[in-house]
């Protein structure tokens, strides 16, 4: 079977239980030349709604116009089989309707319910595939130069402002004695303590030993580096204590499983034992008949 799809993005939606406004939209990603965006409503009516939108669509050429197809699955991040796929039939994208998609596409209530996958350390995962088919109008034009933010002297993309800054705000000596200049080697420091983070955010079942042997060495090296993490380090230490406990509660409790299994089989026989004893004693106490006398 052909390739369905020229283009496939994962938008990740941090927080998703507390956020506040009407409608989201992902980063623009570019397919066929075109540039595009997700658009979500994430709490219409107790509901999410999903669409894929074409990005500034209103400064674009009279008469533009772009016929696609796509995809959109509401990711479940532990059972893939739970996930919700929504395909959307070949459509134009015109200025009238420049986004197509899903009104009502999941309850919240299912979205948000403990357990339900959907939700992973509060991130939503949304997936889109696309396929551009026609376009009609002037292209608009693709900027080869990088967006970049400046946090402390960090060039960072938008995405990561936000989490560097309070990262600053609340260890405000964290790069005080990092010395290198090459700006892109301190931008590939600070990815990497991005990345080092990120693995500790994950749960204990989805982290794994050789994982926390990685991140402890990645440690070292920022600290090498010249960064201040010892409270990094702390939390380094939590995570392998939280990661123990799970260990040791999962064999505890795999233990306690058998045994009440053993427990429940000698009741189950006690109480047959019991039903045949009591038999036995109705019939050594019952009185004789005539007719079993004579």
């Amino acid at each position: 079977m052909g390739k369905q799809f020229n283009k496939k993005i994962t938008w990740t939606i941090k927080n998703f239980s507390s956020l506040q406004q009407e409608k989201i939209y992902s980063d623009h990603f570019v397919v066929s030349g075109s540039k595009w965006h997700l658009l979500a409503y994430p709490k219409v009516d107790d509901y999410l709604s999903l669409f894929l939108e074409v990005a500034d669509y209103g400064s674009l050429s009279p008469g533009w116009r772009r016929q696609a197809k796509a995809s959109l699955t509401l990711v479940n991040q532990r059972s893939e089989k739970l996930s919700q796929h929504e395909e959307l039939q070949i459509s134009w994208f015109e200025l009238k309707s420049p986004g197509w998609g899903r009104n009502s596409m999941f309850p919240l209530n299912k979205i948000n319910a403990k357990d339900s996958g959907f939700l992973l350390n509060g991130e939503l995962k949304i997936v889109a595939e696309v396929d551009v088919l026609e376009v009609i109008g002037k292209f608009e034009e693709i900027s080869t130069i990088l967006e970049t933010m400046d946090v402390n002297g960090f060039q960072l993309h938008p995405s990561q402002a936000k989490s560097v800054s309070l990262m600053f705000e609340r260890h405000s000596e964290i790069a005080s004695e990092f010395r290198p200049k090459n700006p892109n080697l301190r931008n590939g420091y600070m990815n990497f303590l991005l990345g080092l983070i990120g693995t500790m955010c994950q749960s204990p079942q989805e982290i794994s030993k050789d994982d926390l042997s990685e991140a402890y060495a990645a440690l070292g090296s920022m600290i090498n580096a010249g960064f201040k993490l010892d409270w990094l380090e702390k939390k380094l230490d939590e995570v392998v204590e939280k990661k123990e406990k799970e260990q040791v509660g999962e064999t505890t409790l795999q233990g306690m499983e058998e045994e009440l299994k053993d427990l429940k089989k000698k009741c189950s026989d006690m109480e047959a034992l019991v039903e045949k004893e009591r038999g036995q004693v109705s019939a050594a106490t019952a009185n004789l008949s005539f007719d079993d006398i004579v």
